[in-house]
């Protein structure tokens, strides 16, 4: 009897063994033209263990992708496609180059340092104020996002003109005020709530209650 732990190492266990003795098979066919015949034929028995992924892009190109890498890039056959080498797997992806500058102020992110630095480069204007008082009043909304619980408009300017360096300057008066921030549907809930608890109540306190007729007293259904 056979024991894996006997057996040479898979390359790709996902296909099995027999696939793999089928590429070993076809590495010692000594004519390429049946060689190729028994290649395509090996591929369309790995394309049929996953058929589930036949309608993705390159499906195919993978399929013989792994028929080489099984072999160990000894199959020599005619591939539709490039045929891989080992170099191609041995190299090492490129590095992501991530940013590394620091974020002064974390809740507002750095996106808000961009447009600060982009504001800098605008001429004097009522464009450049305009954007200045949309900056300030973002900044007040992040700001909320990250304390609810207080803002000082002045410390929001002031964090304004240290972001940009010293070269904007505005007024508190340019903010709107903190209920703007606020949306107005803060307490649907809660009036959903008492009207879902008066109901269950109100429904409760008339359960089993029958109007009281005086006059129904001594009335009994007729039969039919």
């Amino acid at each position: 009897m056979e024991y894996n732990t006997s057996l040479p190492r898979m390359i790709i266990p996902e296909y099995g063994r027999n696939i793999q003795k089928m590429i070993d098979f076809a590495i010692t066919v000594a004519d390429k033209e049946e060689r190729n015949k028994v290649a395509r034929a090996i591929i369309d028995v790995m394309g049929q263990l996953n058929p589930h992924l036949r309608d993705v892009t390159d499906f195919k190109h993978k399929l013989w992708d792994h028929l080489f890498i099984i072999s160990e890039f000894k199959l020599d056959v005619d591939s539709p496609y490039p045929k891989p080498t080992p170099e191609t797997f041995q190299t090492k992806p490129e590095l992501l180059k991530y940013p590394s500058n620091d974020i002064r102020y974390k809740h507002y992110g750095k996106t808000v340092e961009n447009i600060i630095a982009k504001a800098k480069e605008y001429p004097e204007g009522e464009e450049r104020n305009e954007l200045i008082n949309q900056i300030a009043n973002l900044m007040k909304r992040s700001y909320l996002n990250w304390n609810r619980d207080s803002v000082n408009d002045e410390v929001i300017i002031n964090q304004l003109t240290e972001l940009s360096k010293g070269d904007i300057k505005a007024e508190a008066s340019i903010l709107r005020s903190t209920n703007a921030f606020v949306p107005r549907n803060t307490n649907t809930h809660t009036h959903r709530d008492n009207k879902k608890r008066n109901n269950n109540n109100g429904g409760k306190n008339n359960q089993g209650h029958r109007p009281h007729n005086k006059n129904n007293q001594n009335f009994k259904r007729k039969p039919f």
